[in-house]
């Protein structure tokens, strides 16, 4: 299963957040350390999820493409 990291630049390296699954979140000084530690995280999640007896929160989430006309970004 394919997930999607949002990456977000900060003083101390990159943050990275799965979307599909907002609450794993991690750090690290490279955005390749943060895909390790996000894999890891998301790894653990999964197991301690399966642990309790918790379904996985997957396929809850949409994305979609909200165009904004460009004299609003500026």
């Amino acid at each position: 299963m394919n997930f999607t990291i949002k990456y977000t630049k900060i003083d101390s390296g990159y943050m990275g957040q799965i979307m599909e699954w907002p609450e794993v979140v991690t750090e690290g000084l490279s955005m390749d350390d943060c895909r390790l530690m996000l894999k890891d995280a998301l790894h653990e999640m999964i197991l301690a999820h399966k642990q309790i007896g918790l379904e996985l929160p997957l396929n809850q989430i949409q994305f979609e493409s909200l165009y904004m006309e460009p004299e609003y970004v500026r």
